[in-house]
């Protein structure tokens, strides 16, 4: 395993394309949690994650004739940005496999920095195994995402910044797919302040890590689900766990729902921009999964922004529905004139701003002369909703709501 010294020596490489990152007191989220809560914002790091950190320290550490061949990287995003950006600044050729479902901006942000962009497969193990076969056929040097010292020792810079600022926290959460973050960031947190509790998080739909954590042996997952994609890892790495088990001292996991409500908050309260992979510290926190005395002092660690828009306006979406902040309703009217507007009054009087209006009259299940208005209305909360509803009721109107 690797020393501290190991991690203070990738520390001072790092920093040659790595920002120290904003550590925080997060005031709304204490008061929400009951506990002292800090932020450590790598999603505002170089490439919108902490993946720079380990990638640029493998690259850092390989000999002269090992660079002049080149590296080989697989990933769907914030690894494959790493390893093209460190490769590009010591002039190292990168080959980075990503699978061909990978979004084009995606793949042009890793061309951006320099790097070749191989489409192969369906999902990330299938690129991976191409990625590897690749480097070994052409003698490269492969860069493993987590299952390398190299690589966590430089994620494990992260636990020296966060000690600098908050010399002895009670806990510090650290997100967990593969196992390299925490890895390096539970290693050196242990060796500089022996007391404090280092907690993993992952997703409920990529368990296999917290699974191995309590079998004390790798224990692999037939496949993963979860829209924390940054740490949607289908297998565990013996390298990893290694560490896991004798460093950190609980995991735990948390559903999508949690990770989309704390991406929600941390947009909506901390006015950060947070990837799912990033957001499930904070989510373990919202949702009580962890168990802490009242007040003490919390570290989340926010591994990365890098989300995709499309999935931020769902999870906006969903997330409007959800705290009663718009309603969708599908309301029966008689299709004459002045059906419409009549609805739209009633919705007036009761104070609700439609967003969103569709108007059916030929759905088989209808009556004939009948129509569906499909109707979205922004809304002030729960009793504001069974207003609204109630109003619909007193005017005879038959409605359903949509969820």
């Amino acid at each position: 395993m690797i020393s501290l010294e190991e991690v203070r020596q990738a520390g001072e490489r790092v920093r040659q394309v790595a920002v120290e990152t904003p550590f925080s007191y997060a005031p709304k989220l204490s008061e929400t949690t009951g506990y002292e809560v800090y932020l450590k914002k790598e999603n505002l790091q170089n490439t919108g994650s902490f993946k720079i950190r380990g990638a640029f320290n493998k690259i850092a550490s390989l000999d002269e004739a090992e660079r002049a061949k080149g590296v080989v990287a697989a990933s769907a995003g914030n690894h494959a940005q790493g390893v093209a950006l460190g490769a590009r600044h010591f002039g190292v050729p990168a080959t980075i496999v990503m699978p061909e479902t990978t979004p084009l901006t995606k793949i042009d942000g890793v061309r951006s920095y320099g790097a070749e962009v191989v489409l192969h497969g369906t999902n990330y193990d299938e690129a991976y195994a191409h990625a590897v076969e690749y480097a070994q056929s052409r003698g490269l040097v492969f860069v493993h995402p987590f299952a390398d010292d190299c690589v966590i020792a430089g994620q494990g810079s992260i636990a020296l910044e966060i000690l600098q600022k908050c010399e002895a926290p009670d806990a510090v959460l650290v997100p967990v797919g593969g196992g390299g973050l925490i890895s390096g960031v539970a290693l050196a947190i242990k060796a500089l302040s022996p007391k404090t509790r280092v907690i993993g998080v992952a997703a409920e739909g990529a368990p296999a890590m917290k699974l191995s954590f309590d079998a004390r042996k790798p224990i692999d997952t037939t496949g993963v689900r979860t829209i924390a994609d940054g740490i949607a890892v289908r297998d565990t790495s013996p390298v990893t766990l290694a560490y896991i088990l004798r460093y950190v001292d609980d995991m735990v996991l948390v559903s999508d729902d949690e990770i989309a409500n704390a991406i929600l908050y941390l947009l909506e309260k901390q006015k950060l921009v947070v990837e799912g992979a990033g957001a499930v510290g904070v989510a373990a926190l919202i949702h009580k999964r962890i168990d802490l005395p009242e007040g003490a002092k919390v570290v989340t660690l926010l591994s990365g922004g890098n989300i995709d828009v499309t999935m931020l306006s769902v999870i906006i979406e969903k997330g409007l529905v959800k705290s009663y902040r718009k309603m969708k309703l599908v309301v029966t009217l008689v299709d004459k004139p002045g059906s419409l507007m009549r609805l739209t009054e009633i919705l007036k009087e009761a104070q609700a701003n439609i967003v969103q209006i569709g108007y059916d009259r030929t759905s088989l299940d209808l009556k004939f002369g009948d129509a569906y208005v499909s109707i979205a209305v922004e809304t002030k909360g729960k009793a504001h909703q069974e207003t609204i509803k109630e109003l619909l009721r007193q005017n005879g109107y038959r409605f359903e709501e949509e969820h």
